[in-house]
């Protein structure tokens, strides 16, 4: 071929080469529009009747909102609720919330939802009962604050079971209205003396920039890391560690990611938390108080209850993607039996207990392995369901080493009037008034168990003898010798425990044995499992709460996983139920988001501020701040920067 022929020939290649690549280019263009257009048109069908790109349901089917527009709206009734039935395994606070929404938002039949529950009373860790062997038992206790969304949207619609025509909200508002919570000593020393922590938090520079450094990390650069991993002593040498840890119920080997999401979670209430007027508590035991009201409404509602039922495993199939619950299998009265379920059938499982296998004792015997174990065995029924997928999680995180996870508390009562003068000389109120009492714990801050003891507003229950005061009692170290009972708490009567008690409120020693022998009763309760839920964890661990593919599965409670809440709260339990039914039900009303104090300067100044003890963060020593501080100061002057600056004491006069 000639020269010129070559070059006709590779012209006219590449002439088509061009027309090729155009050709597809057009092509590629018009599928890339065509799916705009699908995606545009898929929006308009999909619009939330908001402004476009808010509140758009996620793959859980469900959205989330603020504010009190859609706080105070009715959904509209589901299509097909009529037709499906709800199995809930568990009648703790997050099953039986998600029976009182199916009722509420769902708008199902009551008749077409069961509670399958192992024990033959509901509440689950929500106890509080009176038992004529032993005497009053408390596990714990619940403390509530204002940003509990979820749980206030719920009980605004609880009647009340004691005052007609009013919501257990309006009771428990006007309740902490007329008696706000406070305490006039958070810590003692030396045998009773007030430790005099007087609001501050003694943290060093050192310490704040360590606490400001995990406020700023990633969620998934704390993967399975503990606090330990992000603290050293300039931490946990502060009263700012005695608060939190006894508050809380941390433990130095805990998550630091769960210790990151209570900072973040309650960022708002660091200037409360030395003196809890932060907190706000129910009248009586959470029993009481919140599952019963529960409990009757759902009753009313006609909602089926089976009790001595233990379910064992949840049958999935998997097809097409699709993850189908389609069998229970359960012990009803120690007999086997299964539930046979379709996909239109709903199923919820709390996976996980905090409480599960507790250890009761009494006056005078241990909790120890000779003692009753109340076990429904939860972790069981998460491991059978478990590994079926591994987006069903990985319990054996959470419950494989007990001695990082347990921790024991006591219920004493006092049988006289013998010991209330200790106690009024601590917490400098009368505990018979049925007003609020200590206002939270009163940590023993040299204490070797580092005991920590609270008074709620008495009777913690309804038909308590008035003249009768019921103390909760918690140690968080239960493998160490006391400082008057030479043994582990763990090890100890109940007689002994309120010993120990006795000796930290300054009782002379020679009265303590007598008092504890006949002035008081005491049951102690070991939990194996009580701090599960801050072990170290990763992503995946905790399963989301509706599982990807899961059609007609959920799970609730502390250990599934939902975005910014923190576990061991009522809220946590009640915000799972409610994305549960509203995203396997399709009920189309937003749940309401973890408050956003993490993202209100206000408050991130304030907490600043407040956890420096008044200093300011702009005092802080950092080389080389000095250099851009005086121009930036300028630069913001006569500005609403600097204004909010001095509202929050971050600007103070002469800077």
């Amino acid at each position: 071929m000639s020269k010129k022929g070559l070059k006709l020939g590779v012209a006219l290649a590449a002439g088509a080469g061009a027309a090729a690549i155009l050709t597809k280019m057009s092509q590629e263009n018009k599928e890339i529009k065509a799916t705009k257009a699908k995606k545009a048109e898929a929006a308009r069908s999909d619009y939330r009747n908001t402004e476009r790109g808010k509140y758009e349901k996620n793959s859980k089917g469900i959205y989330y909102t603020n504010g009190n527009y859609e706080a105070f709206a009715r959904p509209e009734k589901p299509e097909g609720v009529d037709d499906k039935n709800a199995y809930i395994v568990g009648s703790g606070l997050a099953s039986l919330a998600a029976a009182c929404f199916l009722v509420r938002d769902g708008q199902m039949p009551g008749s077409h939802i069961h509670i399958l529950e192992a024990m033959d009373i509901a509440g689950g860790a929500c106890d509080g009962i009176f038992d004529p062997t032993r005497g009053y038992v408390m596990r714990g206790g619940r403390e509530m604050e204002n940003h509990f969304e979820c749980l206030w949207d719920l009980f605004r619609s609880i009647p009340s079971i004691e005052t007609p025509g009013v919501s257990v909200l309006d009771e428990y508002y006007w309740l902490n209205k007329h008696d706000p919570n406070y305490s006039l000593c958070r810590a003692t020393v030396n045998r009773g003396e007030d430790a005099h922590t007087d609001g501050k938090f003694n943290l060093s520079q050192k310490g704040c920039m360590e606490i400001m450094k995990l406020f700023m990390t990633k969620d998934e650069d704390l993967y399975d890391k503990t606090i330990e991993d992000v603290f050293d002593d300039e931490v946990f040498n502060s009263t700012f560690w005695l608060y939190w840890r006894t508050m809380f119920a941390f433990e130095n080997w805990h998550s630091a990611l769960e210790m990151k999401l209570y900072f973040q979670r309650f960022i708002h209430h660091i200037a409360g938390l030395p003196d809890f007027s932060a907190l706000k508590f129910t009248k009586y035991n959470q029993y009481d108080s919140l599952i019963l009201p529960m409990q009757k409404y759902l009753e009313d509602a006609g909602v089926d209850f089976q009790f001595n039922t233990e379910v064992t495993n949840v049958i999935f199939d998997f097809k097409d993607g699709k993850k189908i619950a389609s069998a229970i299998e359960c012990k009803v009265n120690g007999v086997e039996k299964g539930i046979v379920l379709t996909e239109n059938d709903l199923v919820f499982v709390t996976n996980g207990s905090c409480t599960e296998g507790t250890i009761y004792g009494d006056q005078n015997h241990a909790p120890n392995g000779d003692a009753e174990v109340r076990t429904s065995g939860c972790w069981s029924l998460w491991k059978n369901i478990a590994a079926q997928d591994p987006s069903f999680g990985h319990p054996e995180k959470f419950c494989s080493d007990i001695n990082k996870t347990n921790w024991e508390s006591a219920t004493v009562t006092t049988l006289d009037d013998k010991i209330i003068p200790y106690i009024t000389d601590i917490c400098k109120r009368d505990p018979r008034t049925g007003k609020v009492v200590t206002g939270g714990i009163v940590s023993c801050q040299d204490s070797k168990w580092l005991l920590s003891w609270t008074i709620n507003r008495q009777g913690q229950f309804k038909d308590q003898d008035k003249d009768k005061v019921c103390v909760w009692v918690y140690g968080l170290f239960t493998n160490v010798p006391g400082d008057y009972i030479k043994k582990p708490m763990k090890d100890c009567t109940g007689k002994e425990i309120t010993a120990e008690w006795l000796y930290h409120l300054g009782v002379p020693e020679d009265q303590i044995d007598e008092l504890a022998e006949h002035s008081a009763v005491c049951v102690p309760t070991m939990m194996p499992y009580i701090t599960a839920f801050f072990m170290p964890r990763t992503k995946g661990d905790r399963p989301d709460v509706i599982p990807d593919g899961c059609v007609n599965f959920a799970f609730l409670g502390q250990f599934a996983d939902t975005p910014r809440d923190t576990v061991f709260t009522t809220e946590y339990s009640v915000r799972t139920a409610m994305e549960a039914v509203y995203g396997l039900l399709g009920v189309d009303r937003g749940v309401p988001e973890v408050w956003g104090s993490v993202y209100d300067i206000r408050e991130l100044l304030s907490s600043s501020v407040k956890l420096m003890d008044g200093k300011s963060p702009l005092e802080i020593d950092i080389p080389g701040a000095g250099i851009i501080k005086k121009p930036l100061l300028h630069f913001i002057k006569g500005t609403v920067i600097e204004k909010i600056l001095r509202d929050y004491d971050v600007l103070k006069d002469g800077m």
